[in-house]
């Protein structure tokens, strides 16, 4: 029978130095650049680009909401924005709603 204490004890010469511990840590390492270049990057310029999108709004832009609703830019007033989105038909959202600008009312 095998005493427990001898089956936990190291393997004569595989003593594990600074090199094996890299080599251990480098799997978790390129997981690690794989998930910034993949998704945590492309997903912080894509917040900079909206917020920058949002900073430039004025009055006569065409908009869509993230709910769907399409409507030009009445009135801005702090994070609220009054949209027109029919003749005499004005909804008020806020400002983080906005998902995309459709340019100028033609």
């Amino acid at each position: 029978m095998v005493n427990e204490a001898y089956a936990m004890a190291p393997l004569p010469g595989g003593q594990g130095g600074t090199g094996s511990l890299f080599m251990s840590m480098l799997p978790i390492i390129a997981m690690f650049a794989i998930f910034y270049f993949l998704l945590i990057r492309p997903q912080s310029k894509k917040q900079k680009e909206h917020q920058l999108m949002l900073d430039n709004l004025k009055e006569g832009d065409n908009i869509i909401t993230t709910g769907g609703i399409y409507g030009t830019i009445a009135k801005i007033k702090d994070d609220v924005i009054t949209l027109q989105v029919a003749e005499n038909v004005k909804v008020k959202i806020g400002k983080g709603y906005i998902s995309a600008l459709k340019g100028k009312e033609e």
